[in-house]
Order: C-alpha cells, then structure tokens, then sequence
C-alpha cells in the first residue's frame, strides 16, 4: 500500500468543469428542469438513466470477484477471514435493527400519517398488487437456497451479488491453498483487477449522463407536485435518515476515531450518482475504489461492501418502520406495542429476503405489512406516487452506511491505515493516486 507522510501536501486542484462532482451536479439541475417544464421530453430521457445503471452492473460481477480473490487469497490465515465476515454480519444486524427501531420512534412521536384519514375501500389496490406478488414470492428461505447459483456462470449472467460473493470466496479459499503453485494466477487476478478498474474509470465518464437522464424521467414522470401532496411524509422520511447518519453512525464514527461530514464529502461524487440515479448499485465499484483508497484493506472491502448491499439497508429498513406505521395512521388502525414488535421483527426477515429485488423498498415493505391483517395492503397506494421520490434517500443513507461499516471493520481487524485515512478525507492524496485500486499491500495497523 502506498502510505502518505504527514508532510504531504495538498494536489493542485483541477478544472472545476472536469469534476465529475461538478458535472453530476449540473447534470442534475438541468433533469430537474427538463423534467419540470418539458414532462414528455423528460420521460423520454428514461433510457439514458437505464443504460448508465445497466453499464454500472454489467462491470459490478468482475470487481467483486477480482476485489475478493486478490484480497482474501493474499492472506496468511484464511480463519481471518472468517473472523471478519462472523463480526460483519454482527455489525449489520445490530445497525439495522437500530435502523428500524429510529423509523419506528420516529414514527410514533411525529405521527405523520395523522392527519391523511384515508378510506382503503376508496383505494386503487391493483396498483400495488404486483408488490404484494413479489413479497409473497421472495421468502427468507428462498433467499439463502437463490445465494447458491445454479452454475459458476450463471452467477455472473445474472448479476447476483452475493452469488458472485460465494464463488470468490471459494476460488480464494481454493486458490491460497496452492501455495507457491497460485502465485502466478494470484497475479494474474492482480493485473486483471487494474485492467477491470480501467474500465470502471471509463464507464463513470457517462454518470452525467445517467444522472440527467433518470432526473429527468423522476420529474417528468411523477412531477414535483406528487411529493408536495405528501410533503410531511418525505420530509420526515429525510430528516429521520439524516438524524440517523449524522446522530447513530456519527456517533459510530467519533469512536472509532473518524467524522461524519469528511467523510460525506470524500464521497460528495458517489452520493451525487446515487441521488440522480436513485440506485446504489450505481456506486458500487466506484465506492470500493475510494474505501481502498482511503486505507481500507482490500479483503476488507471485498467481503464487506458486497455483504453489505444484502444485510446493511440502513436506509431500506428506516423507510419500512417509517411507511408501515404511516399506512397505519393515515388508515386510522392503531397499532399496540405487541404489534409495532412484530413488525419490526418480520422487517428484520424481509429485508433480507426481498435483497437485491428491483423495487425493494415497496416489495419489502408489502411483505411487512401483510403480517399485521389490520393494516390494509392497499394502503401502499397512498406512497406508490412517491416512492421513487423515497427511494433516493433509501439508497444515500445506504451506501453512507455501508462505507461507515467498512472503516469501522477495517479498523476492527487492524487492517486500516488511519494516516491514508484522514489524508484522502482531507483532500491530501494526489489525483493519479486516488484513481489507481490498491490491489496490493497490507494496511497500517490501527
């Protein structure tokens, strides 16, 4: 790993309109206003917005392969390993219960459903029918039996993440027990790793794009008067996940000797592709790239990143407690203690059930509701015109804490080099080192 001297000072900043950040922002801007005042124009643009995030998965399969083999394969103790993915799990389940218990007090204080008093007889239910298809087709059982793909290929046609975790795993646990006979394939995977980055480089070129075309579909398609009818609802939904960010995971971060807001503005350009694609997905290698880079060692990022867009949905699990308890308000069904638990404890299951599911959001959330008969299914539709709205903040409070979970780890195992740390978030890596993956290295301990 390169390390960088305290003495290191800051690179010469570049053009202003060659930032990625600048260009995702003014992209951005501009599908707001095409959508807003050319509604037909901006709906059309929806398969630039498709087309970026179909790029961005095409190329998520070989850089959690590669990031995974090259990472746990270099280790000495492959026990480490299982150390590290044992306290990963431990971390997801304790911060997204955490999760859902905020949406849920939240909830109960501010009541944001109160004052709707919507009839579910009056409610379109076949909107929101296939949802309720797709919760009842994604069980928690089914979810584990779908992380075994059907063939070595099939993993990487489908796109499945925790797939594509499974085989890395087992071609690295296969691959460090050849000893000195691995070596040469080991850097092979090395040298296809810069190669696979390369290309990554290349396809955020086109986030602009992306981003303008899925803004523009968002506005045009919805418009901005739908978020207005259900303003309390969203404003409360962002201000929950904002006191969760800056509250729960600053507080995380504090203690394990980071802040909250460098790190939010390291990762000002991942959270601008998630908020104008409204997917995390869209970040994914890119946010690899930048904890690697940040000190972070790479079996570290490998194993916990990909784990994490499965089990740490900080921001999914906040939207479910949050629009359950909402349903229930604005359809005048009060909920008792022993019912708001059991909601809390299905949404645990579900969100993993339902991981990796286009529209999760909504499917999980039908899956939550159908365990309590007195709140109406149909209920969804008071959200459905918003959600796309919702899923926007879902996916940034995602990916910030998926990034908070991967310092901490790193941190944990002692495979974090603090010094890297504070300088990439204090803008003291040069550019041409910021680009490059580390592959290679072991990290400072902490």
């Amino acid at each position: 790993m390169i390390h960088v001297s305290p003495t290191t000072t800051a690179p010469r900043p570049r053009s202003l309109f060659r930032s990625l950040y600048f260009q995702v922002i003014v992209a951005v801007i501009a599908g707001i206003a095409i959508g807003h005042f050319w509604p037909q124009a901006g709906t059309a643009l929806k398969p630039l917005g498709d087309g970026f995030i179909r790029l961005v998965k095409m190329i998520i399969p070989p850089v959690i392969f590669l990031t995974v083999v090259t990472g746990v394969a270099g280790l000495s103790d492959l026990g480490k390993a299982g150390r590290l993915a044992g306290k990963a799990m431990v971390y997801f389940l304790t911060f997204s219960t955490l999760a859902l218990v905020v949406g849920m007090l939240v909830a109960n204080i501010v009541r944001p459903g109160a004052g709707v008093h919507a009839d579910p007889a009056l409610m379109d239910g076949q909107a929101v029918a296939s949802f309720a298809a797709q919760a009842k087709a994604h069980t928690f059982s089914g979810f584990m039996l779908n992380i075994i793909p059907d063939t070595v290929i099939s993993a990487f046609v489908s796109g499945d993440i925790l797939q594509v975790l499974l085989i890395a795993i087992l071609f690295s646990i296969s691959l460090s027990h050849m000893g000195p006979r691995g070596h040469a394939i080991l850097s092979l995977f090395k040298q296809l790793t810069e190669l696979v980055f390369g290309v990554v480089r290349l396809v955020m070129l086109a986030a602009p794009i992306g981003a303008f075309g899925a803004m523009a579909f968002t506005i045009g398609r919805f418009g901005i008067g739908s978020v207005l009818d259900l303003a309390f609802l969203v404003l409360t939904f962002y201000a929950t996940s904002a006191l969760f960010i800056i509250v729960v995971l600053g507080l995380v971060a504090r203690y394990n000797g980071f802040r909250i807001l460098p790190l939010l503005a390291y990762l000002r350009e991942e959270l601008l592709i998630v908020l104008g694609t409204s997917s995390s997905e869209s970040a994914l290698p890119s946010l690899m790239t930048k904890m690697e880079n940040a000190g972070c060692a790479p079996s570290v990022v490998g194993l916990v990143i990909p784990m994490g867009y499965s089990f740490n949905l900080d921001g999914t699990n906040i939207y479910m407690s949050l629009c359950a308890l909402f349903i229930a308000q604005a359809t005048g069904v009060d909920l008792g203690l022993g019912q708001q638990i059991s909601l809390l404890l299905v949404a645990m299951i579900s969100s993993k059930g339902a991981a990796g599911v286009t529209g999760a959001g909504f499917v999980t959330l039908a899956a939550t509701l159908a365990v309590v008969p007195d709140v109406p299914v149909s209920g969804m539709a008071l959200i459905l015109g918003i959600d796309r709205f919702m899923s926007e903040c879902r996916s940034l409070t995602n990916i910030i804490g998926n990034a908070v979970a991967t310092i901490v780890l790193a941190r944990w195992e002692r495979e974090l080099d603090t010094k890297r740390l504070h300088a990439a978030m204090a803008g003291l890596i040069p550019e041409e080192e910021a680009e490059r993956p580390i592959i290679a290295g072991s990290a400072e301990n902490a």
